[in-house]
């Protein structure tokens, strides 16, 4: 397999990640389909990293999966304090500026 299949499959990816993040109300599965970009991204530095024979791609995740991380445990916490308060967490219901 090239570089090229690879790159076409984190295209995909991405595409799908921006479709669902554009048309979900969900904010748990636009919490998903962000994460689903990111996954894409590093499938994309790891096949380049390889292509050109360097680390650089790969140090690159390394530091994307981090931040993902973080967000992960960032994200669910606000998604848990607003179901709390709001009982819901569909982002069309969800007004924070307005009480």
């Amino acid at each position: 397999m090239s570089v090229y299949h690879y790159l076409t499959v984190s295209a995909i990816l991405f595409a799908l990640g921006t479709y669902g993040v554009l048309t979900r109300r969900n904010a748990i599965v636009i919490f998903m389909c962000i994460e689903l970009m990111l996954n894409s991204v590093n499938l994309t530095f790891i096949a380049l990293s390889r292509h050109l024979n360097s680390l650089d791609g790969q140090i690159f995740v390394f530091f994307v999966m981090t931040v993902a991380a973080a967000e992960a445990a960032v994200g669910l916490a606000l998604m848990i304090a607003t179901f709390r308060n709001r009982e819901t967490i569909d982002v069309d219901q969800i007004n924070l500026l307005k009480w």
